[in-house]
C-alpha cells in the first residue's frame, strides 16, 4: 500500500501576500502530494493544530514579513510539546541568508528562497519528507 505524502502549507503570522505560497501548493499538488492550504494569518498553534489533525507529514511555511526566528521557533516548540517533532518543517520567503544557519539549527529541514524553482521544491520534497505510511511499515518490519 503507498501512501502520498501529506504537506500542511502555512503562512504564519500578519503577511498578507500569498501569491508564492499558492504556487508552491498548486505545484505541490500537481505532483500528487496531498496539500493542506490553510490560508492567510495563522498562528503558530492554528498550523501545528491542522498539521496534527490532518495527519501531516510536513509542515511549509511561507514567511516574507521578517517575523522567521519566531515563527519557526514557535511551530517547531509546538511540535515537540505536542509530540509531533517527526513531522519535517521547511520553508521559505525572503529570509536572509545569516539566519539560513540559525533555521536549520533550530530544526528547519530546509529554507527556499527567492528564485527556486517549483521543481525543487516538489523534489526536495519526495527526497526528504517520508510519509506516515512508509514510517509505520517500516518500524512494523523491525519488530
Amino acid at each position: 500500500m503507498e501512501s502520498r505524502i501529506r504537506v500542511v502549507v502555512a503562512k504564519p503570522g500578519l503577511d498578507g501576500h500569498d501569491r508564492g505560497v499558492k504556487v508552491v501548493a498548486r505545484a505541490l499538488r500537481d505532483a500528487g502530494i496531498e496539500v493542506i492550504y490553510t490560508g492567510l494569518h495563522q498562528t503558530p498553534e492554528q498550523i501545528v493544530e491542522t498539521a496534527i489533525q490532518e495527519d501531516a507529514d510536513a509542515i511549509g511555511l511561507s514567511v516574507l514579513s521578517g517575523a522567521h526566528l519566531t515563527l519557526f521557533r514557535r511551530v517547531l516548540d509546538l511540535l515537540r510539546e505536542r509530540e509531533a517533532a517527526d513531522i519535517v518543517v521547511f520553508g521559505g520567503g525572503i529570509i536572509p541568508d545569516g539566519d539560513i544557519a540559525a533555521l536549520r539549527e533550530l530544526g528547519v529541514a530546509r529554507i527556499f528562497t527567492p528564485g527556486a524553482s517549483t521543481t525543487e521544491i516538489v523534489e526536495w520534497v519526495r527526497r526528504n519528507v517520508p510519509t506516515r505510511l512508509d514510517e509505520e511499515m517500516s518500524l512494523s518490519n523491525e519488530g
